[in-house]
Order: C-alpha cells, then sequence, then structure tokens
C-alpha cells in the first residue's frame, strides 16, 4: 500500500457516519447488509447514506454486490489488514513484542505472533 491510499481510506474513515457504517459492516462480516438496512440500522435518510458508500467504497474498504434488487455492501477485510500493516510496517523498531497489542500480527509474520 502506498500513502496515497492510505490516506483515501483514513480520510474517508475520519467522518462520524462513515465510520459508523464502516463498524457496523465489519461486525456483519462476511455476509454484509443491504443499503437499505444500514440506512434503518443508522438512521441515515437513504440518499444520504448512498454518498457515504460511495466515498468508502472509493477509497477501497467497502465493496459492494449486486443481488437481486439489492445492494449488498462488506467491509473488506483484506484492505483494512493492509492498512493496518501500513501504519504498523515498522513500528517498535523491529520489536513485534512491544507493539502486539496495539497492532496484533502486523508488526511481525503470523508464524512468529
Amino acid at each position: 500500500m502506498d500513502s496515497t491510499l492510505a490516506i483515501a481510506a483514513l480520510a474517508a474513515l475520519a467522518q462520524p457516519t462513515r465510520l459508523d457504517v464502516f463498524r457496523l459492516l465489519v461486525r456483519h462480516e462476511p455476509e454484509g447488509l443491504p443499503a437499505g438496512e444500514l440506512a434503518r440500522r443508522l438512521a441515515v435518510p437513504p440518499n444520504t447514506l448512498s454518498a457515504h458508500l460511495g466515498v468508502l467504497s472509493r477509497a477501497g474498504i467497502v465493496t459492494g454486490e449486486r443481488r437481486s434488487r439489492s445492494i449488498i455492501y462488506r467491509a473488506d477485510i483484506a484492505a483494512l489488514r493492509t492498512l493496518t500493516t501500513f501504519l504498523a510496517d515498522e513500528c517498535c523498531g523491529g520489536r513485534p513484542d512491544l507493539c502486539a497489542p496495539a497492532a496484533p500480527n502486523a508488526c511481525c509474520p503470523p508464524e512468529t505472533c
């Protein structure tokens, strides 16, 4: 991941409604949620939610898949993992034991954590 992609993802999450949407989608992995259900649960007007989902999708951290008449949205967990790893790439000067609570599996290969 490069800085431009990381900044886009972080900027997308730096808004309360979008952060709420993303966290709700993370809780509903792997099945995801339809846009209407997201709007209902977060009490956000559908057109406003649509704009927020567009920002999250363009940032690469949310995906949408059409199923019949609905679009099911999901958090892109792989993108989240990539972002977290990018942020903690050189954490603790190579001492994963120091940063494991803050960034589990981000500072070291899984076989050594």
